[in-house]
């Protein structure tokens, strides 16, 4: 059999240095690309929330806004009438504070659970990885 290469089975045991290097360069490769999908999904869901944090904090600005105008607008017309048309101002005025103070809370919370914007998930599992593969070469 002088033009064939006999192929010996690939064990760990009985592979060649050069066997086991391209072997452990196509797992580290396969690993790193999992790892940078999973640092994606995780970046994408704190980005999502983000939004809606920051979404949730301009509605808190502009019914923040809309009852500043109504307590003005009350504030203008007790002293311009006696009852009926500054009561109802300032209850609206109440209301949309009240509004206000939901969303805020709301936002602040979806920001909070959006931050730190890192993958934690991710860096977690890659600090993980790199312990089992530092552990398996003093093996």
């Amino acid at each position: 059999m002088i033009g064939s290469v006999r192929r010996r089975p690939v064990d760990a045991h009985e592979a060649s240095v050069g066997e086991l290097v391209e072997r452990a360069s196509a797992q580290l490769s396969e690993l790193v690309r999992r790892e940078m999908r999973l640092a994606q999904a995780e970046l994408v869901q704190k980005g999502k929330r983000a939004g809606i944090g920051g979404g949730m904090f301009g509605g808190a600005a502009l019914t923040g806004f809309l009852a500043l105008q109504a307590l003005v607008a009350g504030a203008v017309a007790a002293l311009a009438l006696v009852l009926p048309v500054w009561a109802s101002a300032l209850i609206i005025g109440g209301a949309l504070l009240l509004v206000t103070g939901v969303l805020a809370v709301v936002g602040k919370r979806e920001l909070r659970s959006a931050t730190p914007p890192t993958p934690q998930q991710a860096l977690g599992s890659v600090k993980a990885d790199i312990a089992e593969i530092r552990g398996r070469m003093h093996r």
